[in-house]
C-alpha cells in the first residue's frame, strides 16, 4: 500500500525529499465504513465477519453502512436491504447506535482541530482540512496528514486520506486507496492524475450529468478539461465552465473555519415507510407526521427557519426536493406541513408510489428578503405570537413520555414505517 502518488516531475520543489510541498494543501479525511467500524470496535466478537447497519428486509430497510467483509459480497450503502441479505446471508445485522457514531465523530473532528483550525465537516464521517505549509505550521503536509491518520487509528477505527492542492483532487484523492489510504497529489500533478479518471469520478457529476457528457463524446476528466468551453455552457449553463476548471485540477477552494459545535444550517428528519404511500391522503399524513418531528427537534434546540424542503423518494434510485421560503421564520410544525404539503404537487403525482419522505427547515440566520409569504392572508407575527400546540405536547411528551400524546397520522404510521435507524440530521 503506497502513501504517496507521486505524479511526475513537481515544479517549484526546493527539495527531492517526497513530503516537501510547495503551495496550498488541502486534505479530505474519509472513515472508513464508519458506522460498521464503530460496530466492530464495540463488538469485538464481529470482528472480520460481514457487518451491516441498517433496516431488516422484511420492512423495506436500507443499507446504512456495511463494514468492507460485506463489501466482497456487493453490498452498499443505499442498498436495499432484501438486495444485502440476499448478496451476504451471513451477515451480522443492526440497526445502529448513532449517538455512539456521533460521539466517534466529535472525537476525530477534534484530531484535525488539533492540526489546524481549517477544519469543514461535511458529514458525519468526512472533513476537509487546510495543511497548507506556513499558514499554521511548517511541517509537511504528508507528515501531518500521516500522523493525522494514526491517530485515528488508535480511537480502534481507520481513515482514508486524499491530499492535495483543492477540494476536488483532495476528494478524489481519498477515494483512490481504501481502506486506510493516503493518497497525495503533488502540486504541478493535478492534470496527470485526474486525466485518464471517468467524469463520474468528480463530485457533483451524477448519472444524468455522466450521460449528457458521454453524449458530447466526453467520457474522462482529460477530455472534460479540454472541451469546449462555449458548448459546455450551452449545455449545462455556467456550471459547464467550472466543471472544466475543477476536471482541470485548477479549482480555487477555501476550507472554511470550524463553526462552532452548536451551529447547525438545517434540521430534518427522513421516513422509509415499509409499505408504498400511493394514495395523496397518505402522503399528505405522512408530511404531517414528520413535519411534527422536526417542529419538535427545533423547538428543543430553540431554532426557527425561514425555508421549508420536502424530499420524495419514488423508488430506490429516483428522488426529487423541493424548497420554499417564508416572509417569517417559525419552528410550528403546522406551518412546515402547510408549506411541504404544497411543494407536494411540483415533485409528485397521485397514483405515483412513494418510498420515502423526508421534511427538513433552514434559514436559521437568513435577515436577507424572503420569497413572498405563502401565507399572505394571515396578519403579521400572527404565527409567532399565538399559543403554538407544539409546545404543549412537547411538555406533555417530556413529563410522561414520547407515547403520552399520538395524533392519529402518528398511530396510522406506527408499523408502516421501516425500521432503518432515523434518519435525523443536523448540517
Amino acid at each position: 500500500m503506497s502513501d504517496v502518488c507521486n505524479l511526475g516531475t513537481v515544479p517549484n520543489l526546493q527539495s527531492p525529499d517526497p513530503l516537501a510541498w510547495d503551495g496550498p494543501a488541502v486534505g479530505l479525511l474519509d472513515l472508513d465504513a464508519f458506522f460498521a467500524s464503530v460496530e466492530q470496535l464495540d463488538h469485538p466478537e464481529w470482528r472480520g465477519r460481514p457487518v451491516i447497519v441498517g433496516g431488516s428486509a422484511d420492512r423495506r430497510g436500507v443499507v446504512s453502512t456495511a463494514s468492507y467483509e460485506a463489501r466482497r459480497y456487493g453490498v452498499h450503502s443505499a442498498m436495499p436491504s432484501a438486495t444485502a441479505r440476499r448478496l451476504c446471508p451471513d451477515a451480522i445485522w443492526t440497526r445502529g447506535n448513532f449517538a455512539r457514531y456521533r460521539e466517534m465523530s466529535a472525537r476525530v473532528m477534534a484530531i484535525l482541530q488539533d492540526e489546524t483550525p481549517l477544519v469543514e465537516q461535511v458529514s458525519i464521517d468526512e472533513a476537509f482540512f487546510d495543511v497548507t505549509p506556513g499558514r499554521f505550521s511548517r511541517e509537511s503536509p504528508i507528515a501531518i496528514c500521516r500522523r493525522i491518520r494514526g491517530r485515528v487509528a488508535a480511537l480502534g477505527i481507520t481513515c482514508s486520506i486524499g491530499l492535495g492542492v483543492n477540494k476536488t483532487v483532495a476528494k478524489i484523492a481519498s477515494e483512490r486507496e481504501k481502506p486506510r489510504g493516503l493518497t497525495a497529489v503533488l502540486p504541478g500533478t493535478e492534470r496527470g492524475f485526474l486525466a485518464p479518471l471517468p467524469v463520474g469520478a468528480m463530485s457533483g457529476v451524477g448519472p444524468a450529468t455522466e450521460e449528457r457528457l458521454r453524449r458530447m463524446g466526453i467520457r474522462t476528466l482529460g477530455e472534460l478539461a479540454r472541451a469546449d468551453e462555449a458548448e459546455l455552457e450551452r449545455s449545462f449553463g455556467v456550471l459547464g465552465p467550472r466543471m472544466a476548471l475543477r476536471a482541470a485540477g485548477l479549482e480555487r477552494s477555501a476550507v472554511a473555519e470550524a463553526a462552532a459545535p452548536d451551529e447547525v444550517k438545517s434540521v430534518s428528519n427522513e421516513r422509509t415507510f415499509s409499505e408504498d404511500l400511493t394514495g395523496r391522503e397518505q402522503v399528505v399524513a405522512g408530511i404531517a407526521h414528520i413535519a411534527e418531528m422536526v417542529g419538535r427537534r427545533l423547538r428543543k434546540k430553540g431554532l426557527r427557519g425561514r425555508t421549508v424542503t420536502l424530499k420524495v423518494k419514488y423508488d430506490a434510485s429516483h428522488a426529487r426536493s423541493a424548497q420554499r421560503g417564508l416572509a417569517e421564520r417559525t419552528d410550528d410544525e403546522r406551518v412546515i406541513a402547510d408549506v411541504a404539503t404544497r411543494l407536494l404537487d411540483e415533485l409528485w403525482q397521485p397514483g405515483v408510489r412513494v418510498r420515502l419522505l423526508g421534511v427538513g427547515v433552514s434559514g436559521f440566520d437568513d435577515d436577507h428578503a424572503a420569497q413572498m409569504s405563502l401565507f399572505a392572508d394571515e396578519p403579521a407575527g400572527e404565527s409567532r405570537s399565538r399559543p403554538s400546540l407544539g409546545h404543549v405536547t412537547d411538555a406533555l411528551r417530556e413529563r410522561f413520555g414520547d407515547d403520552a400524546v399520538s395524533y392519529g397520522r402518528d398511530l396510522r404510521f406506527r408499523d408502516r414505517t421501516s425500521d432503518t435507524a432515523p434518519m435525523h440530521k443536523d448540517a
